[in-house]
Parts: C-alpha cells; sequence; structure tokens
C-alpha cells in the first residue's frame, strides 16, 4: 500500500461506513421525524388557539351569541357549502356560487391589474421621459385609499360586478406597478453593457435582459396585490353588489348570525389558493434562481 493510500484508508472506512445499511435506515428516520416535528410545529398553534377557543365559548368565558363556538361556526359553514334544506335560510348550499362570484371579480380586476401595471411600469423604469411625464400624476393618485373610490364607483358603473373589479383593479395597480419600476431600475448595468456589446438593439435588451432582470420584483408585486384584491373584493361587495362572499358577511351582520360572519371570514383560504398559485406560476418561471438563491432548497 502506498503512503498516500495509507494515510487516506482510515477517512475512506469513516465514510463507507456510514453509507452501511444501518447509518442509512438511521438517516431516513431522522429525517422522517424531522419531517414529522416541521408539520406538527405548523398546525400546533391554530389547534391551541381553536381549543382554547371552544373551551371559552362551551365554559360561557365567552357570549356564544358573540363569538359562536368553533364548532358551532364549522357546523354553519357546512350546511352553507353543502346542505339542500332551508335550515341555515336562503344561503344554504349556495357558498359554491359565492365564492365563484367573487373569485371572477378578483381574477378580472387582478388581471387587468397585472398587464397595465407591469406595462407601464417597465416603460416608467426604462425610458425617463415616460417617468417625468407619467409618474407625477400616478404619485398624487396612489395615496387616495381605494375604499374611498366606492362612491365614483357605485356612480359610473351602478351595482353590479363592474364596481368591484374596479376597486380590485385600483388596489392591486400600484403594489405591481412600482415593483415593477424598482425591478427594471435595478437591473445591473453590466449586463446591459454586455448586451449593447454584442450588437444588441434596444427592443432586445429590454426583452432579453431588463423583464428578465426585474421579473423578481414583479412577482413579488402580484404575490401583495392577490391578498388585497381578495381584500377589496369583500369591501365592494358589502356595499356595491349584491352577491359574493363579501355581500354575505354584511347580510349575516344585520340579522346578528354571527357564525355565518366568521364562517364568510374563511374567504382568507381563497386568498391562500390564489396566492400559492401565483407562487407556483413564479417558481415555474425563475427556475433558473433555484440554484443560486434561498428560492431553492435552503438548509
Amino acid at each position: 500500500m502506498t503512503p498516500l493510500a495509507t494515510e487516506l484508508a482510515p477517512d475512506l472506512a469513516t465514510k463507507a461506513s456510514a453509507w452501511r445499511p444501518p447509518a442509512i435506515a438511521a438517516r431516513l428516520s431522522a429525517g422522517l421525524h424531522g419531517l414529522r416535528t416541521l408539520r406538527w410545529y405548523r398546525v400546533a398553534v391554530p389547534l391551541l388557539l381553536l381549543a382554547l377557543w371552544e373551551g371559552s365559548a362551551r365554559m360561557g368565558w365567552v357570549s356564544a351569541s358573540l363569538l359562536p363556538a368553533p364548532s358551532r361556526v364549522l357546523a354553519m359553514l357546512g350546511s352553507w357549502m353543502f346542505s339542500t334544506t332551508e335550515a341555515a335560510g336562503d344561503i344554504t348550499g349556495h357558498w359554491l356560487k359565492d365564492a365563484a362570484a367573487s373569485s371572477f371579480r378578483v381574477l378580472t380586476g387582478y388581471l387587468v391589474a397585472v398587464v397595465s401595471a407591469t406595462t407601464l411600469g417597465v416603460a416608467i423604469g426604462w425610458w425617463r421621459r415616460v417617468e417625468h411625464t407619467i409618474e407625477p400624476t400616478l404619485q398624487l393618485l396612489r395615496p387616495i385609499p381605494p375604499v374611498s373610490w366606492i362612491p365614483l364607483a357605485i356612480i359610473w358603473f351602478g351595482i353590479a360586478d363592474r364596481p368591484a373589479i374596479f376597486l380590485v383593479f385600483l388596489a392591486s395597480f400600484f403594489p405591481i406597478l412600482l415593483n415593477t419600476i424598482h425591478g427594471v431600475k435595478s437591473t445591473d448595468r453590466n449586463l446591459i453593457r454586455a448586451a449593447r456589446m454584442m450588437g444588441a438593439t434596444q427592443y432586445q435588451i429590454l426583452r432579453y435582459v431588463v423583464i428578465p432582470a426585474a421579473l423578481p420584483s414583479i412577482f413579488a408585486g402580484m404575490r401583495i396585490s392577490i391578498g388585497i384584491a381578495w381584500m377589496l373584493t369583500v369591501t365592494a361587495e358589502m356595499v356595491a353588489v349584491k352577491s359574493g362572499i363579501g355581500y354575505v358577511l354584511w347580510d349575516s351582520y344585520y340579522f346578528l348570525r354571527y357564525d355565518l360572519v366568521i364562517a364568510a371570514m374563511i374567504i382568507g383560504v381563497l386568498g391562500l389558493a390564489s396566492d400559492a398559485i401565483v407562487k407556483a406560476i413564479m417558481n415555474r418561471v425563475l427556475h433558473w434562481q433555484h440554484g443560486t438563491t434561498l428560492q431553492g432548497n435552503r438548509p
């Protein structure tokens, strides 16, 4: 055996022993235990809060008329979703219809905001003349709360889907716009210089260098906006629309049906699903980031 082999033999023996079947089984067991622990921590706090809420309501510490127990809320939610009787009133079995109406308003206003905000944001970030011409007006409109547009939206569009779509558009537009401008302006100048040295035109630089570099910021704005879109949809449905989950929530408040009010707050699940869809699209489009950023596997 050569001196080098003699020197490396203990290290190789140690590595070989680590890959014996017992060692592999132990590592797999530790990994599975870590996954189970992680899942437990994810649900521990919500389960604890639900248990405290249920116990407080059943023991009379909290008035059931003001804060119904989770079991009562779940029963009402089940009737709203699946029941075919009239026990829960005229909303029985109508959850899918209400959720579809709200989802349509969110999707329509959100998509219009995505297209218009990204287009305008790229123009403002890339062309200085466009920035000086348009951005002051946009910055003047941006601080106006979207809910303050509700009276005008009702006057302009009436009581239907269009005022809610308009409000969703307003609420979703500015986060996407600002993140797009930031992404375009944050493009590395060295990348642009390299593209110009290779003979790229301005259009090619914009398409193949600037927009891909701005995509992480654009998707960040899109994820922020999808949550705001759901919030504004519920607000608009309370006052400007006669259907949807927000309308059911406000109508239930008038009739003191607080179990249904809380059940309507399950709209957060729809917001979570929407964010998951946007995140999945982001991960698919930005697949090139997975090996170089924390978007990929984390320790």
